[in-house]
């Protein structure tokens, strides 16, 4: 039998906050096959995060298949909207919110991380938000839509940066993307989908870059809709759920362990000659050129004289 076996590699997952989202299902999963899990949370909520955690808020979720609970080693407070301190406005370093927090800017953490574990093998890339996602695209601001931009594409570029130096030789890196990256959705907004077209683009330069430079691979994930805190910001995730289990080819609701399973094979040595791919995860939607449910296909067909 064909095993992922991850045991004795350190993967580091920027993005975690709780236990609904794809980076979540994705250290678990990375933890089932061995692995030692280090996370990157947004340094607001990392109390929050810890604390849950600790209290038992998401033991059912960290069950793994032997009924044990997955573990992590460490939890960095992490933003990656800035490289260093000297990027940090007044305005977010006074904020209370990030007073608790000594050092939290991505040359911060990768230097703590090389401090405290050496090289790593894995970094996951679970990163994503746009303030005016909820606006179309011609009502978008400047400022938002460069905030989308920066949180949602080049994070990616500036995490690659950070810590790649830190990956192994033959290491591999996962960032996460939307089939919004080369198709209209409607009310996907705010430049998210102009992010993520970025972020594919991304992933092949730097597939390119990483590889020459390190020996690491760079692979996307384009995932499904998923119910998760995050999505349900954009305030359309059901109609996105219904929509997919309506006219995908697999007539189900996509599930986080889903794309957590395909991330564990990219990242594992099973795809050593797999780098600069963007893989749907969708139950196949993307493949679908006609709606099922149209309201066009409703239509009564003439009736014959």
């Amino acid at each position: 039998m064909l095993n992922i076996d991850l045991r004795g590699k350190k993967a580091f997952i920027a993005g975690i906050g709780d236990d609904q989202g794809f980076g979540f299902a994705i250290a678990k999963m990375l933890a089932e096959a061995g692995a030692e899990i280090i996370i990157g949370t947004w340094a607001p909520i990392v109390k929050i995060f810890t604390t849950s955690w600790k209290n038992g808020k998401f033991d059912e979720s960290r069950k793994l298949s032997n009924g044990e609970l997955f573990e992590y080693s460490k939890v960095y407070a992490m933003d990656a909207m800035f490289d260093k301190m000297e990027d940090v406005p007044d305005s977010i370093k006074e904020n209370k919110r990030y007073q608790s927090c000594s050092s939290y800017t991505l040359s911060e953490v990768s230097a703590e991380l090389e401090k405290d574990f050496g090289k790593i093998d894995i970094l996951v890339h679970s990163l994503a938000n746009a303030p005016e996602v909820k606006n179309p695209l011609l009502e978008t601001s400047r400022q938002g839509y460069l905030d989308a931009m920066s949180s949602s594409a080049y994070s990616f570029i500036a995490l690659v940066q950070h810590f790649g130096p830190l990956l192994n030789d033959g290491g591999s890196v996962l960032s996460l993307s939307y089939i919004a990256s080369d198709r209209v959705i409607p009310k996907y907004g705010g430049g998210m989908s102009s992010a993520k077209a970025a972020l594919e683009s991304d992933v092949r330069t730097l597939a390119y870059e990483a590889g020459r430079k390190w020996n690491v691979r760079v692979n996307c994930i384009s995932a499904g809709p998923l119910r998760s805190r995050a999505a349900r910001a954009i305030g359309m995730i059901d109609d996105m759920i219904s929509y997919s289990m309506t006219n995908a080819p697999l007539t189900k609701e996509l599930m986080a362990e889903d794309v957590a399973t395909s991330a564990a094979f990219l990242l594992s040595p099973l795809a050593c000659a797999i780098t600069g791919e963007t893989i749907f995860v969708d139950n196949g939607l993307h493949a679908m050129g006609m709606a099922e449910d149209s309201r066009a296909l409703a239509k009564e067909e003439p009736a014959l004289n």
